[in-house]
């Protein structure tokens, strides 16, 4: 009788325990044909904001972790943060159409971290990355005069447009909260504020990697940010002449009103190398369109 109702209470915990796991992380696959309707433009949709929590507060959104040793993909810089004996990954947050975009640089290593951020924002996007409209509005001088408790106190030169200083103090917030000593920025002696603060500025899809002008091998992985609907993140790699060459999609680990880290793996066959797109967007539940694109120019390596 005792084995007998052993069994019993087993059975319900291994049921639930099979509907647990069918809930996990994101998923990636195989798209399948692209939606036969025009695109929309590849430059990125202004959109409507990322949706904020029921309780009315954005979720604060970091980045996705870095890929498993021993992925195939192409080696894209380190996460933001990772520090070397020689090197330092930063992550730096920059605007394009009113709306945050984020990229990464690899420096010489410095104590002086959050200075060397403010120096690169201030110094403003390289060549290939202007060329997708990143821009910044971080003028220079700008510098970190305390950190406390993990506030940092800063002091921002005032911008005429109160949209523009806005924007201007997301970059800095967004950029200086990468590091593990600052949870929070004080600008200008107002109230210390932090991510979500700002995070009604970040586009749909967030796009981490690659980055803009990165050689990409063969499978690829692309990763972010999204709240879209489904969750449902979907990708395609076009070829120096516009070809349609590699597609999959992802499921985000949270969507439809809340944001969640995607990472979606494709693969392409071409010949020889050649300058491509990466194009990360949301299929329109109601026409099956592509909106809220994001796209990222890369060159492309032979593979396949």
């Amino acid at each position: 009788m005792i084995r007998r109702g052993v069994a019993g209470a087993i059975a319900p915990v291994l049921v639930a325990a099979l509907l647990v796991s069918g809930c996990g992380g994101p998923r990636s696959g195989a798209l399948g044909p692209a939606p036969t309707t025009a695109p929309s433009s590849a430059t990125p949709s202004s959109g409507a904001p990322p949706s904020a929590t029921p309780s009315g507060r954005p979720v604060p959104t970091s980045m996705p972790p870095s890929d498993p040793p021993g992925a195939p993909a192409s080696t894209p810089p380190a996460p933001a943060g990772t520090t070397t004996r020689d090197t330092v990954t930063i992550e730096l947050w920059f605007v394009r159409a009113g709306q945050l975009v984020p990229t990464r640089r690899v420096r010489p290593a410095t104590v002086a971290t959050s200075r060397l951020a403010l120096t690169e924002l201030a110094a403003g996007p390289t060549p290939a990355e202007a060329a997708t409209g990143l821009t910044t509005l971080v003028p220079a001088g700008v510098e970190v005069t305390r950190i406390t408790a993990g506030t940092a106190t800063l002091r921002v030169p005032p911008a005429d447009d109160p949209a523009q200083r806005r924007l201007r103090e997301a970059q800095v917030v967004w950029t200086l909260t990468q590091f593990p000593t600052v949870r929070e920025v004080r600008v200008d002696d107002d109230d210390p504020v932090d991510r979500t603060d700002y995070a009604d500025l970040l586009p749909p899809i967030v796009v981490t990697g690659p980055l803009p002008g990165e050689r990409v091998s063969t499978p690829l992985i692309v990763t972010g940010t999204a709240d879209v609907f489904e969750a449902t993140v979907s990708v395609r790699v076009l070829d120096a002449a516009g070809r349609e060459v590699a597609t999959g999609f992802g499921t985000a680990s949270c969507g439809s009103g809340c944001r969640g880290g995607y990472r979606v793996v494709v693969a392409w066959r071409t010949a020889r190398e050649q300058k491509g797109t990466v194009e990360v967007y949301e299929v329109s539940a109601r026409d099956g369109t592509r909106i809220n694109t994001m796209a990222v120019p890369v060159l492309l390596a032979p593979g396949g």
